[in-house]
C-alpha cells in the first residue's frame, strides 16, 4: 500500500435542515444535508402508502367504464 496518498479522515458534524445534528467521520469537517433519518418520511413512519391498483382498474376509471356498468 502506498503511503501518503489517502485523504485525512476527520471528525465531521452533519447538520440537517430540520435542525438535527450528528457526528461521523469524513474528509470534510461540516456537512449540510436536506433530509436525515430524523425527518425523512420513511424513517419517521409518516410515509403514505400508495394504493396498488392494476392496469385494468386504472383504464376503467380513466374512461368511466365502471360507472356505466353500475348504471345499467
Amino acid at each position: 500500500m502506498k503511503a501518503n496518498i489517502h485523504p485525512e479522515l476527520k471528525d465531521a458534524t452533519v447538520t440537517c435542515v430540520c435542525g438535527a445534528t450528528f457526528k461521523t467521520k469524513s474528509t470534510k469537517e461540516n456537512i449540510n444535508v436536506e433530509v436525515c433519518s430524523e425527518c425523512h418520511p420513511f424513517y419517521t413512519g409518516t410515509q403514505n402508502k400508495a394504493k396498488k391498483t392494476g392496469n385494468i382498474e386504472k383504464f376503467n376509471r380513466k374512461y368511466g367504464l365502471d360507472e356505466k356498468q353500475k348504471a345499467e
